[in-house]
């Protein structure tokens, strides 16, 4: 059900050829068995930012996984332009695990976070922390916000237009890197999209850090 979900998000895929391919022969047996899952008819999954749910197959090694529903949409976005302040992303993975968390701190102690939240006037309305890497730019970290306002004494950057799976969640930081883990190693292998070329996002949508609301954005095209 949920590679049928990602074939139906297809402009012109008729609902009868996804439920064959999948062997439903019977029209309202697959009707019935996709609403099971993602509680919505199969031709409500072609309007744009509708959610859908992504069951990534039961592995057996010491635990099972896989089990945990992901809820997801598909939207394309045109470009957008943000504000705020950056730092160098390192090729060492590990390294950013103290540079970024050391920046969120600095900008929510000197009253950057508050700056940035009144330039805020366009979505996805909430506080970015936006990761560009790709071979075209230098690696940075930006935290900040969309805004059409005059930038002032901050940087600005323009985010590409791209088709993003995105993610929602609440929590702690410890709990928006799980839900990053399991796209990547869950979903994204099974779901019959591959990375596109755009930085990921993080949309924090309120500020408190032990109880935030996010959502993860993962630039993406279809597999061919």
């Amino acid at each position: 059900m949920s590679l049928a979900a990602v074939d139906l998000q297809e402009k012109d895929t008729k609902i009868i050829d996804v439920a064959a391919k999948y062997g439903y022969h019977s029209p309202t047996a697959f009707n019935r068995a996709f609403q099971s899952v993602h509680g919505i008819a199969p031709s409500a999954v072609k309007n744009e930012g509708v959610s859908v749910k992504s069951f990534p197959p039961v592995s057996f090694k010491i635990t099972v996984k896989g089990a945990e529903e992901m809820n997801y949409r598909i939207e394309k976005k045109e470009t957008f332009r943000i504000v705020g302040v950056s730092v160098p992303l390192q090729k060492d993975i590990e390294d950013n695990f103290t540079v970024i968390p050391s920046k969120w701190q600095e900008v929510s102690m000197n009253g950057t976070l508050q700056r940035l939240a009144g330039m805020m006037d366009m979505p996805p309305m909430g506080v970015l922390g936006v990761s560009v890497c790709n071979d075209k730019e230098t690696w940075r970290y930006y935290i900040a916000v969309p805004s059409s306002k005059e930038k002032a004494d901050f940087e600005e950057y323009t985010v590409p237009a791209a088709t993003w799976a995105i993610f929602p969640g609440e929590g702690t930081n410890q709990s928006i890197q799980e839900l990053e883990r399991r796209i990547v190693t869950e979903w994204l292998p099974t779901s019959g999209y591959e990375y596109g070329d755009a930085p990921d996002i993080e949309v924090y949508l309120n500020p408190d850090p032990a109880n935030a609301k996010y959502e993860v954005w993962i630039p993406v095209v279809k597999k061919q």
